[in-house]
């Protein structure tokens, strides 16, 4: 790992640091806007999820959460919240997800999210239902 010593990286209080990133893993339950929302107010934003073994500390969790992952502006066309692309040769969707079904909401599941019976991959989702979210953003390194 790039962070071998994490003790040089630093969170605030109520966040959870993991290689070099700060996050936190709300309580809320809001739409995936919303959650974006709270994630900006408190200076990161919803998670973008960069490696394998980023995904392997966010499965510890076995709740639903709202990631920074939607395909709101072009149906298909997965973007982070950063506005980068999905790399499509990692990525950690569930077998038959993304399937946009058009329950419970006829416009589709247009945002993602991790974590459906314990199972800790990937789902699509209706935006407008309301999970848990986890944030994201840089931790303060404090060593020289």
């Amino acid at each position: 790992s790039l962070f071998k010593d994490d003790s040089c990286y630093k969170c605030e209080d109520g966040w959870e640091q993991h290689g070099g990133k700060c996050y936190y893993f709300s309580t809320n339950f809001s739409s995936w806007n919303v959650s974006r929302t709270e994630c900006r107010t408190k200076g990161g934003d919803l998670v973008k999820i960069d490696s394998s073994e980023e995904q392997r500390f966010l499965q510890r969790k076995t709740e639903k959460f709202w990631i920074g992952l939607t395909d709101s502006a072009v149906e298909g066309k997965w973007l982070w919240v950063d506005g980068s692309p999905l790399n499509e040769r990692l990525t950690f969707w569930f077998d038959g997800e993304p399937n946009n079904m058009p329950w419970p909401d006829h416009n589709g599941e247009n945002c993602a999210m991790m974590g459906y019976m314990e199972i800790m991959l990937w789902f699509d989702y209706p935006c407008k239902l309301t999970i848990r979210s986890i944030c994201e953003k840089a931790a303060v390194a404090v060593c020289v």
